[in-house]
């Protein structure tokens, strides 16, 4: 499963971006090179949030955004002037909408889903989740649900007044002030919650027998030649303390004297 992982990650990141814009959005760079750094993950589809203006088939009882027209797109704060000029163009029924930050992200392990699933949910991506399919492949998808979705025409006639236009571009941009705190938050508990998990394998205690030394024949002899002479030492001092109690000093050193030079040979 390691290889199989690897092997798809390999190709994922090595395919050209198929969003309409072609790359990853400037306000979320941060968050994908994060994730694709770590071995355990990598993503497959982002959006750093967006505002649209969308026009549908006035015929369908339903917007799909594979057959509408874009009007107007921003991944960042816009002005009621920018919707205006969409609407403009607009000959079905028009929709603003504000989406906000998406990330679907291939795991590694379930565990790695689930550390990925508790920082989003903690981070204010309460809609976040995770999907294990049967080819093995874990999914896990950072969203929320703080959209916003307005009709504004009609087959082409505006259907609100320019002030309403005003007052849904305040909410749209508010909610995109709100989604860029939200991802930043969420891209500083993820740095944290990988740096602890390897903090912690490092610190997890290794079978026993891992730790035992393999120092070079050289400094093992020179750490047995060093216990000798301490033992030598040792033998020395005893003896010599063992004269002091017993003999006052009146006996005959000769015998001492010998012992510790047989002791040198040992």
């Amino acid at each position: 499963m390691e290889q199989k992982f690897r092997k798809w990650k390999q190709q994922s990141l090595s395919k050209l971006d198929q969003s309409k814009k072609g790359s990853v959005d400037k306000d979320i760079k941060h968050v994908v090179s994060l994730i694709n750094s770590c071995q355990e993950y990598f993503t497959t589809s982002s959006c750093s949030g967006r505002i649209i203006l969308i026009d549908g088939d006035s015929q369908s009882s339903d917007v799909q955004k594979q057959n509408c027209v874009w009007l107007f797109v921003s991944h960042e704060k816009c002005s009621s002037d920018d919707l205006m000029s969409g609407l403009t163009g607009s000959s079905g029924d028009a929709v603003l909408k504000f989406e906000p930050f998406v990330l679907h992200v291939q795991c590694r392990r379930l565990e790695d889903a689930q550390l990925l699933h508790s920082v989003a949910v903690s981070s204010g991506f309460r809609n976040s989740g995770i999907t294990v399919g049967k080819t093995g492949k874990t999914m896990a998808a950072v969203r929320s649900t703080h959209g916003l979705e307005v009709p504004l025409s009609r087959e082409g006639k505006l259907l609100v007044e320019l002030e309403y236009i005003r007052f849904l571009t305040q909410i749209a941009n508010q909610k995109m002030e709100q989604n860029l705190r939200r991802t930043q938050r969420f891209y500083e508990n993820l740095q944290s919650a990988l740096s602890a998990e390897k903090l912690q394998k490092l610190q997890t205690p290794e079978p026993p027998g891992s730790h035992e030394r393999h120092d070079p024949p050289h400094v093992l002899e020179t750490e047995k030649e060093e216990r000798k002479k301490s033992d030598v030492y040792k033998r020395r001092r005893k003896r010599e303390q063992h004269q002091t109690d017993c003999c006052h000093g009146d006996g005959d050193g000769r015998i001492t004297e010998l012992d510790d030079c047989l002791d040198l040979f040992l």
